[in-house]
C-alpha cells in the first residue's frame, strides 16, 4: 500500500479540491480524502505531497520514440525516461518507425519493450495503410487486437479520400479513432517553413496554412457522413481551430490536440536559419497563435500533446530546407503548460485536462483521472521548482529542441505509475538501466 500525504488535488473533473490524502492498493486508487482522514498504512509507504499539486498521470497521445529502427535518435528506454521525467505516465507511440508498425509483430515488439523498460505505459499506435504509403489498408483489425490504441500514417496524409473512408468505417465499427496529420502535400512540397512574407523574405519556400485547412475540413466532413469519429494531430492554423469549433457545435465527433510549440512559437522563430525551430507544421503567425490559444480557452482543442520527434545533431547541422522537420518536447511539456497559468490564460484545472484526461478521452484509453477505483497513475507537481532544460537535464538522447538553455519554473517532482514510484525527488526509484540497455 501507498499513501500519498498531503498533497493539493488538481482534478481535471472538479470532484475533489484542496488538500487531500491518496490511498493506493494494487496499482489502484483505493480511497481519496480530505487531508488528514486517511490513517497511515501499517507496513505500507507514505509519500508526502506537502506544497505538491497532485495532478493524473499525465498523458501524451502524440510521442516519436524511433524504436524500432531509428535507435541513434531514441529508443523506448531513453524516451520513457524523458516522459517520466516529464510527468507522464503514458505515451502513445507514433508508428513511423522502420519497419513501420503496420502488423502484429512490431506492435508486441514496442509493448514487450517497454514492459521491460518498466518506467510507463507505452501505447502503440498502428498505421492506418501499408507502410505508410496510402495504398493498401493496414490488417487494422490485427493490430487493434494486438494493442494498438489508435491509427495514424502521422507524418504522412492519408492521400485517398476513399482509403479514407474505409478506415473511418472499419474503426467505426471497432469503436477506435484515426489520428490524422493534416496535410496536403502537394501544396507543402518543397517547403521548409510557414509560407509569409517572411518565408519570401528568406528565400526558404514556403508550406501555406490552406494546406493543414484542406485537409481538416475533408475528414471533418467524412466523419460527418460516416458518423465516424477523427481526431486532429497538431493543430497549427487559426482555420483548422474554427474548423474544429463547427464541427463540434454540428455534434461531428471531432477531436484535437495542439502542441506547446505552436502556442508559444511563431515563425519569426526561425530567423536566423535555426532549424530547431523547423517542424511540421510549421510554426506559424502571431494570429494563428492567439487562435490556438481562444482554442485551449474555450474547450475547442482537447489535449496538449509533445509531438515529440527526435532527431540527432547530424540531420539538423544542415541548410534550414535539408534539415529533419521536429523538436524533442517530453521533457518541457508541463513547465510551458504551467505558464499558461501563470499568466492568466487558463485555470490550473483546465492545465490538469489538457495534459491527461482530454487526450486519454479523445483515444479511449485509461488515464487521466482522480478517482477512487481508477488506475494510480499520479503526478506530483513541485510548482516553485525552477530548472533549466540543457544537456545535463535533457534525457533524450537528442537534443533538437528551441527551448534548450532555457529556464522554467515548475516540474514533476514525483511520478507513481500503476501504484508504482517510479520517479521520486526528480531521481528514478529503481536502478534498472544499464549502458547496454541505452544502446539498445
Amino acid at each position: 500500500m501507498l499513501l500519498i500525504k498531503g498533497g493539493t488535488a488538481v482534478d481535471p473533473e472538479g470532484k475533489y479540491r484542496g488538500e487531500v490524502d491518496i490511498l493506493i492498493s494494487d496499482g489502484r486508487i483505493e480511497d481519496i480524502a480530505p487531508a488528514g482522514k486517511i490513517p497511515e498504512p501499517e507496513g505500507g509507504d507514505v509519500l508526502s505531497g506537502a506544497g505538491k499539486l497532485v495532478f493524473p498521470g499525465l498523458v501524451d497521445i502524440h510521442v516519436h520514440l524511433r524504436e524500432p529502427g531509428y535507435e541513434w535518435k531514441e529508443t523506448i528506454l531513453t524516451g520513457c525516461k524523458s516522459a517520466v521525467m516529464g510527468g507522464y505516465t503514458a505515451i502513445c507511440s507514433m508508428p513511423n518507425t522502420d519497419p513501420v508498425n503496420d502488423n502484429e509483430s512490431v506492435t508486441r515488439y514496442i509493448l514487450e519493450r517497454a514492459s521491460s523498460v518498466g518506467l510507463c505505459r507505452v501505447l502503440p499506435i498502428g498505421a492506418v495503410t501499408v507502410g505508410l504509403k496510402g495504398e493498401e489498408l493496414a490488417p487494422l483489425s490485427e493490430l487493434r487486437k494486438a494493442g494498438c490504441v489508435a491509427f495514424s500514417d502521422d507524418g504522412e496524409p492519408v492521400w485517398s479520400s476513399a482509403m479514407m473512408r474505409r478506415a473511418l468505417e472499419w474503426c467505426s465499427m471497432e469503436g477506435a479513432v484515426i489520428c490524422c496529420h493534416e496535410e496536403d502535400k502537394l501544396l507543402t512540397r518543397g517547403g521548409s517553413m510557414n509560407e509569409s512574407p517572411l518565408s519570401i523574405k528568406m528565400g526558404l519556400k514556403g508550406m501555406p496554412s490552406v494546406a493543414e485547412d484542406v485537409m481538416v475540413a475533408r475528414d471533418i466532413e467524412l466523419a460527418r457522413y460516416l458518423k465516424g469519429k477523427i481526431h486532429i494531430c497538431h493543430v497549427s492554423t487559426a482555420r483548422s481551430v474554427e474548423l474544429i469549433r463547427r464541427a463540434k457545435n454540428d455534434g461531428i465527433a471531432v477531436t484535437c490536440e495542439v502542441t506547446p510549440h505552436h502556442i508559444f512559437l511563431d515563425e519569426r522563430r526561425v530567423c536566423g536559419y535555426d532549424t530547431n525551430a523547423k517542424m511540421s507544421p510549421p510554426l506559424r503567425t502571431q494570429e494563428d497563435l492567439n487562435a490556438i490559444v481562444e482554442g485551449l480557452k474555450d474547450g475547442t482543442i482537447d489535449a496538449i500533446a509533445s509531438d515529440h520527434a527526435p532527431h540527432e545533431a547530424d540531420s539538423k547541422l544542415l541548410e534550414f530546407s535539408s534539415a529533419s522537420f521536429g523538436i524533442i518536447g517530453l521533457q518541457t511539456n508541463l513547465a510551458l503548460g504551467l505558464r499558461l497559468v501563470e499568466r492568466g490564460i487558463i485555470t490550473m484545472e483546465r492545465l490538469a485536462f489538457l495534459l491527461s484526461l482530454g487526450g486519454a478521452s479523445a483515444l479511449g484509453i485509461e488515464g487521466g483521472k482522480l478517482e477512487r477505483g481508477e488506475r494510480a497513475d499520479i503526478t506530483l507537481i513541485d510548482p516553485d521548482l525552477e530548472w533549466s532544460f540543457d544537456d545535463t537535464e535533457n534525457l533524450s538522447k537528442s537534443s533538437n529542441s528551441p527551448f534548450i538553455g532555457e529556464t522554467f519554473k515548475g516540474a514533476a517532482a514525483d511520478v507513481i505509475s500503476g501504484g508504482r514510484v517510479v520517479m521520486k525527488g526528480r531521481k528514478f526509484t529503481e536502478e534498472i538501466f544499464s549502458e547496454k540497455e541505452d544502446c539498445l
